[in-house]
């Protein structure tokens, strides 16, 4: 399974962002997709996931603010960001799973200006 993440970037506090997840290869694998994130100086945080059936779990400090979803047919995951604060500042990277292995696509920089 490979994974290509888009659509980080540099937004004012309260703005919005998209981030994308398109995977390719062996996609009848994946279970679940969800995003993490990293901040400078701290450990990688679950953000949000979803899974085939579309059973969603969100980080408790993104709740009401994040959405995810999939499109199958694009076997694409989206995260939607809105609200954005400086705190969310960090690389976001794409995640899958299948019942076996844990794949990570590349980091997208997510940067919120106060």
């Amino acid at each position: 399974v490979q994974l290509q993440a888009s659509g980080g970037g540099l937004v004012q506090a309260g703005g919005s962002l998209r981030l994308s997840c398109a995977a390719s290869g062996s996609i009848f694998r994946i279970i679940n997709m969800g995003w993490y994130r990293q901040a400078p100086g701290k450990q990688r945080e679950l953000v949000a996931t979803i899974t085939n059936g579309g059973s969603t779990n969100f980080a408790d400090s993104v709740k009401g603010r994040f959405t995810i979803s999939r499109d199958g047919a694009k076997n694409t995951a989206y995260l939607q960001m809105n609200s954005l604060k400086p705190e969310d500042t960090a690389v976001y990277y794409c995640n899958a799973k299948d019942y076996r292995v844990s794949y990570w696509g590349q980091g997208t920089q997510v940067t919120v200006s106060s």
